[in-house]
């Protein structure tokens, strides 16, 4: 697949980037010897000295050694490192995958980078504090403070980091190719940077959208009436929302394709297939996807994760333990998970009974939240969404009562209602920490 749709005399570092992805991948893939004037293996490499010599691709299964902890977990092509957690690997509310590199967003608010670094992808800027959010890009990161402001950095070719003022009240960011997307807390989109393609030009009505994902060159979002609007390059299809357009509570933009989950746990894909990456299993209990370059995954309700699509590395084989996952991203050959604890993230409500209990659940407007707990624990309660985005918290305090009910309405920190899909809700003590799937159903 061609990687840009025209090449400049002026860009020879994005054509080397480009040509040394696909000369690496090709060279590894089918075992020959490929030539091209001025950009031979050596030269490529040797123009970035820094690439590791113990580097290689592969599969990387990294162990769940540290049980209880929130950690990420990485597999696929893992050339740069972009599989390799940064020690200690704990403590993660967030992840997303880049092209070559990973991102993971700590319960401190700090942002971690690890992976292919040319560009400066990876080097946070500081101080590194106080984020929300992180969305990684093809070769540039994007982060949301909690002050609704967007930092970017990394390749800004295509203005991509160049937030349009006002940079405040972002509620939610995606990073794409060379086109950023950001939600306000109005429910109105921006979008800034590469927009050859009309992948920044927000449909109208700018408004009443829920959730947003920045593609290679197209862009989707998801309205609050859970139908799904895609715009930008349909070179394959992947803005025509297969019909029935409606009922979806989740969506991912891959390279050149498009997915959406329903509220009955389906899972449509659209677009591109030369992988079979909308290709998907016969299942119906999904409650979050993410698209790659060549190959999809889906994170089911029972915490384990699905891929399908390109597997040439292995981007679709999860490691053992296959559970406990609440949060997915693809890469471009990779994929990362989060993973709450083997022992620590609890299944089934039966489990929970003790001393957790969400009734209703399914809801629509409002659900009760009643916990049994010693008086001296302190609970903190927050609700987040799948991929790790604080949504609504509450620290009932300490007291001598042992039974703690709350109300959550569906609706976040600025009393916004939020779409319909699955929300995590974690209960945090000083002697553990549970999470319990809440559905939402508009």
């Amino acid at each position: 697949m061609a990687l840009f749709s025209s090449l400049r005399a002026w860009d020879l570092p994005r054509i080397q980037r480009s040509a040394r992805a696909n000369l690496e991948r090709s060279t590894a893939r089918y075992g020959g010897q490929l030539d091209a004037p001025g950009l031979s293996m050596h030269a490529l490499r040797a123009s970035k000295t820094h690439i590791a010599a113990w580097l290689l691709f592969g599969l990387l299964m990294i162990p769940a050694t540290a049980q209880g902890d929130d950690l990420i977990l990485g597999w696929g092509d893992n050339y740069y490192g972009q599989c390799t957690t940064p020690e200690p690997n704990e403590e993660f509310i967030a992840v997303s995958a880049g092209g070559y590199h990973s991102l993971g967003l700590r319960r401190s608010g700090v942002i971690l980078a690890w992976g292919d670094d040319w560009l400066g992808q990876c080097s946070v800027p500081a101080p590194d504090t106080g984020f929300v959010a992180v969305s990684a890009g093809e070769m540039y990161s994007m982060g949301l403070l909690r002050n609704g402001s967007i930092v970017s950095w990394g390749d800004n070719y295509f203005g991509q980091q160049n937030v349009p003022a006002p940079n405040a009240d972002f509620i939610a960011i995606s990073a794409g190719w060379g086109h950023s997307l950001g939600l306000k807390s109005d429910r109105k989109m921006v979008a800034w940077g590469d927009n050859q393609h009309g992948q920044c030009a927000v449909p109208s009505p700018n408004a009443g959208f829920m959730a947003i994902a920045a593609g290679q060159w197209h862009s989707l979002a998801l309205r609050s009436d859970s139908t799904i609007v895609a715009w930008g390059d349909n070179a394959y299809g992947q803005c025509d929302v297969p019909a029935p357009n409606s009922g979806f509570v989740a969506i991912a933009a891959g390279t050149s394709h498009s997915l959406g989950v329903k509220a009955d746990g389906t899972v449509v894909a659209w677009g591109e297939n030369s992988y079979g990456q909308c290709d998907v299993p016969v299942e119906n209990d999904f409650m979050a996807v993410s698209g790659g370059m060549g190959h999809s995954l889906g994170l089911k309700r029972d915490g384990s994760i699905v891929g399908w699509g390109d597997n040439y590395y292995g981007e679709c084989t999860p490691p053992d333990p296959n559970e406990c996952f609440v949060a997915i991203d693809a890469g471009r050959w990779h994929s990362l998970g989060l993973q709450s604890g083997v022992g620590a993230w609890v299944e089934e409500p039966s489990s929970l009974e003790r001393f957790l209990t969400v009734n209703p659940n399914p809801f629509t407007t409002q659900t009760s939240i009643r916990l049994e707990l010693p008086p001296e624990a302190s609970p903190i309660v927050s609700v987040h969404d799948l991929q790790g985005r604080l949504v609504w918290t509450l620290r009932p305090g300490t007291s001598p009562a042992t039974t703690h009910e709350l109300l959550w309405d569906g609706r976040d920190m600025a009393g916004l209602p939020v779409s319909a899909g699955v929300y995590l809700l974690r209960v945090s003590t000083t002697e553990r920490t549970a999470t319990r799937r809440l559905l939402i159903v508009r």
